[in-house]
């Protein structure tokens, strides 16, 4: 009796089965029909259908064929908001913002304007990639961020916009910390020291301000040390003014140990390149 019951369960899924791939083979057909029709008004319903029933690829294409029909009517502005938003729920962001930009432009005094501003802003920020990609996105988010805070400062959407802003800012701290060290690893001193610099410079409260301070100072020892001796003096002086700033800012750093040492090193170094330089000229002066 069991096998006759899941003999009949299967029956009935089959045929359940079969039922969904025509209902779908008809609903395909149907829309292939509609897109080569001339029925604009018919396009236009189905498209606000599929839109709300998440078939934003479809809305899309069917927005398209009926975009230049409807230009310049009262119906245009609402094909524009649905065609835009279809673009962004149908995950194409680079596409969505492009249209977001678009529709603000050509409707600044839509209710709509302040959210695709954001919108558009918010794209790039999806499509900004981990930190050891190319940042691109990352900048342009920022940027397109802050100006919507600046156009809309009473918005209920700022404080989203300063934590994606900070967020974003973070990513490029450290794309820019990680640079340091690596052209540090290479013994590519000087570029490690000056991307440090520049990072500090443009992120003054970075996490890893800290650390890049010590570096910095580990890059000018190391650019110093591995210099030919007629160079080492004015080069050891860059190991001691970038020691006066970290200790200033850090004196109870945990690299505090290690950037000592360097700087006695490059006190050394120096102290006993002008008492040479003293003794050569007391030379000269006997000699004379």
């Amino acid at each position: 009796m069991r096998n006759s019951f899941m003999r009949k369960i299967n029956v009935y899924a089959g045929i359940a089965g079969m039922l969904l791939i025509f209902l779908f083979a008809q609903s395909c057909t149907q829309y292939q029909r509609l897109l080569k029709s001339d029925d604009y008004e018919l396009k236009y319903k189905r498209a606000l259908e599929y839109f709300e029933e998440g078939e934003y690829g479809r809305t899309i294409a069917l927005l398209q064929d009926i975009i230049p029909i409807y230009r310049g009517t009262a119906e245009a502005q609402r094909i524009s908001y649905y065609f835009s938003m279809s673009h962004f729920h149908n995950r194409e962001y680079t596409l969505a913002s492009h249209y977001f930009k678009t529709y603000v432009s050509a409707y600044p005094q839509s209710e709509h304007a302040e959210e695709f501003l954001f919108l558009s802003a918010y794209c790039h920020y999806l499509e900004s990639p981990r930190y050891s990609l190319d940042q691109s996105n990352t900048r342009q988010a920022i940027r397109e961020l802050q100006s919507f805070i600046n156009r809309f400062p009473g918005s209920d959407r700022v404080a989203d916009a300063n934590e994606l802003i900070d967020e974003l800012r973070s990513k490029l701290e450290k794309k820019r910390f990680k640079t340091g060290k690596l052209f540090l690893d290479i013994s590519d001193y000087v570029a490690a020291a000056k991307t440090f610099e520049t990072m500090i410079r443009d992120f003054p409260d970075t996490e890893y301000r800290e650390e890049a301070m010590f570096l910095t100072i580990k890059a000018y020892f190391n650019f110093a040390y591995n210099s030919v001796p007629q160079r080492q003096e004015e080069r050891y002086q860059d190991v001691i003014s970038a020691y006066n700033q970290f200790v200033r800012r850090y004196p109870q750093s945990q690299f505090m140990r290690e950037a000592q040492q360097m700087e006695n090193t490059a006190r050394e170094v120096i102290d006993r390149s002008q008492q040479r330089r003293q003794e050569e000229m007391e030379l000269t002066g006997n000699n004379d």
